[in-house]
Parts: C-alpha cells; sequence; structure tokens
C-alpha cells in the first residue's frame, strides 16, 4: 500500500513537503547538495528534468523510494529561476505581470536501481500590477526561494493569478496529480 511505502523527500521546500503530507504519504526529508547548473540548449522541460535527475544521482535508495523535483517558470523562452535578491525579484515579477508564463516542474522516482522522470507543465496568466504592488508583495511575502519570485499559494496567486491551465499543484511546485500515479505503479 502506497501510504505505508518508506520515501525520501529530497528537497527544502515546504510546500512539497506540505504537499505530500497532504497526499498522507510516509516520507522524511534528506537534502544533498547538487549543482543545478544545467546544458544551454534544453527546453524548460528539459531542464526541470535534467536537474530533477542530477538531485536524484546523489541518492543510494535502500529500500525507500526517493522524490526529487525541479521548478522552472519560463516567460516566451526565458527561465526565470529563484530571485538573486530584491531588484531581481521585482525584475521578474514586473515581466509577469499583464502575462502569460509557464511552469514545469520535473519530477524523478529512485527505488533500488530503477530511476524514472516525468514532467509537468502549466500555463499561468496574470493581471497587470503596479510597482506598488510588486513592492507590497516582496515586503509581505519574500518571495526569494521560489522559482520566479512567487507563490501561487499566497497573495500572488490570489490577487494576481487570473487563470492557471493546468495542474495548480504543479505550479506549487509539484504535480501531485501526477506524482500519485507514477507512486502507485513503483509499489
Amino acid at each position: 500500500m502506497l501510504y505505508n511505502t518508506p520515501i525520501i523527500l529530497a528537497s527544502k521546500s515546504p510546500r512539497r513537503q506540505e504537499l505530500l503530507t497532504l497526499m498522507g504519504l510516509n516520507f522524511k526529508v534528506e537534502l544533498k547538495e547538487v549543482d543545478e547548473s544545467y546544458p544551454e540548449e534544453l527546453s524548460p522541460a528539459e531542464i526541470a528534468v535534467y536537474i530533477s535527475e542530477q538531485k536524484a544521482k546523489a541518492f543510494k535508495a535502500n529500500g525507500e523510494i526517493v522524490i526529487t523535483a525541479d521548478t522552472i517558470v519560463a516567460l516566451n523562452g526565458e527561465i526565470l529561476g529563484k530571485p538573486r535578491d530584491r531588484g531581481h525579484a521585482q525584475e521578474m515579477l514586473s515581466k509577469l505581470s499583464g502575462s502569460k508564463h509557464e511552469v514545469f516542474t520535473g519530477v524523478t522516482l529512485v527505488k533500488g536501481t530503477q530511476m524514472f522522470s516525468f514532467y509537468d507543465r502549466t500555463a499561468v496568466y496574470c493581471r497587470n500590477v503596479t510597482s506598488e504592488e510588486i513592492d507590497f508583495y516582496i515586503d509581505h511575502y519574500k518571495p526569494f526561494d521560489k522559482a520566479g519570485s512567487y507563490g501561487v499559494q499566497d497573495w500572488w496567486g490570489i490577487a494576481v493569478v487570473q487563470k492557471i491551465e493546468g495542474s495548480y499543484t504543479n505550479v506549487m511546485g509539484l504535480p501531485t496529480e501526477k506524482l500519485y500515479a507514477e507512486l502507485q505503479k513503483l509499489i
């Protein structure tokens, strides 16, 4: 049964941890330092999977299932990672204002010698925002650990995101619908 299967979540993301908890899974968190650079010629989906696989290769599964993930925000082909500082966050959020962007999450599952990866894609539409709203958001929500400088589960998602096409949890950083189905196949 999936709920009794020991799982290692290789992520410090509180959102991913919350999602696995909501899924009712038995997991522990383990972290390893991994180089998150990637070849420039990769598409956003390929980048997310590539980094997820790099994270997975740092683990040796001993009967547990290891879950690694990486989320990429892409706007017209430009990758918007985690902001370096406040100015970088302001720049990214200004670009997202009034636009459609895509969120890709690559997920890798490791069990024994098996490694399997997949990704999900969600389109996100944002209304136009003012520079004052961007400053308010940064000051109150500190989005420095989030790809694209925002969290769909906080003020930005409630007040700015107009609609999404695809998985909401994918935008949070873990496409739980696909993950659940893939975990079922492994047990």
